[in-house]
């Protein structure tokens, strides 16, 4: 059996980690890198800390338009494909990389591979939910995290091959976070101690593309920063070209930093009294390390973290996104659901012995 598996971005590399390795113990994997996240501190690093093989294709593609990107992902991946003439292609949550992969392998009949299959912001001005929901209408395995999100599949007539397995994101979380507290010296560098920093990120193009939102947000780390908070800022490559062009003097309390390594960003979030961010990945991160999240955006994917009162969404409002950090508290202890730490072994176990 051959299988090749599409990544491109930081979420995508670590959820590869755990997968990879299942599947390696029966097929031959095909590991293609799309360059979608091409800056070192984005890719090499990852590869590195998790431990994951070294890809077999990297295509280079970078930064680009959405419609740009995506067509040279088409083009290339498809020349791989045609190459490798793999059984499956397994692609992962919702990049451009995830949507080239699906609509190359689905043209050519090959069987599509969904992890993180599933999610909804019903938000559709999103370029994420237009990814997911063309891929997971091409996929013949849907391999969902949640109940949740295998409800939303059955609502949109999607039934056959879809899977309830977990979040494999658990699984890399917490194969690393004995290393992050071992091994990374990311606060001693800052010099920072444990639950007196808030950590943040921003990478959404609605959030770092649009100058209002992006001003916004912005200046409510300004003013947390002036109530004398401590603010660590690891800045996307795409929100430090848009900052540059703020011209924003930092005070002292909030920490620019490059983007760190996957072992040093589970000790930043582990360690912070709260979590800013508009990243899905890091919302439930900050729900597993139950770490108090304010996530400026409108709408999650995952609305358990809202519910369990562990994540405040505040849209791109200075005011409210400074009340909900200020006032940011533990919610309530229900434990995560389906997630059990045996994601990576599920999926695989399906794909070893699918008959179809």
């Amino acid at each position: 059996m051959k299988i090749v598996s599409i990544i491109g971005a930081r979420p995508q590399f670590i959820k590869c980690g755990p997968v990879s390795r299942e599947l390696r113990k029966f097929a031959t994997e095909i590991l293609v890198h799309t360059g979608q996240h091409y800056d070192a501190n984005m890719s090499d690093v990852f590869f590195r800390d998790l431990n994951i093989p070294k890809p077999d294709y990297n295509l280079e593609v970078g930064s680009a338009s959405h419609a740009q990107q995506t067509a040279e992902m088409l083009k290339k991946i498809e020349e791989v494909i045609l190459k490798e003439q793999p059984d499956y292609v397994v692609v992962y949550g919702d990049t451009n990389s995830t949507l080239a992969g699906a609509i190359v392998a689905a043209k050519l009949h090959i069987k599509v591979v969904h992890i993180e299959a599933g999610l909804r912001s019903f938000n559709r001005q999103m370029p994420e939910e237009i990814n997911r929901i063309v891929t997971d209408h091409l996929s013949s395995f849907l391999f969902c995290p949640t109940k949740t999100a295998v409800q939303h599949l059955h609502q949109e007539g999607v039934k056959e091959g879809v899977s309830l397995v977990g979040d494999v994101m658990y699984d890399a979380l917490f194969e690393n976070l004995d290393a992050a507290q071992q091994t990374s010296m990311i606060l001693k560098q800052l010099g920072l101690k444990s639950k007196e920093y808030m950590l943040a990120t921003m990478h959404r193009a609605e959030n770092t593309d649009d100058p209002q939102n992006l001003k916004s947000i912005i200046q409510g780390f300004l003013e947390l920063a002036n109530a004398g908070h401590q603010i660590v800022f690891p800045a996307h490559p795409r929100t430090r070209k848009y900052l540059s062009q703020l011209g924003e003097t930092w005070p002292s309390n909030i920490h620019t930093i490059e983007p760190v390594s996957y072992i040093d960003m589970l000790l930043l979030e582990s360690e912070a009294r709260a979590i800013l961010t508009d990243s899905g990945g890091v919302q439930k991160e900050a729900y597993w390390l139950r770490v108090p999240c304010v996530t400026f955006r409108a709408e999650t994917e995952w609305v358990e973290t809202v519910q369990s009162g562990w994540n405040s969404l505040v849209g791109t409002q200075t005011d409210k996104l400074v009340k909900a950090a200020q006032e940011a508290k533990p919610g309530d202890n229900t434990p995560w659901p389906w997630a059990k730490g045996e994601s990576s072994t599920i999926m695989a176990g399906i794909l070893q012995n699918d008959q179809s």
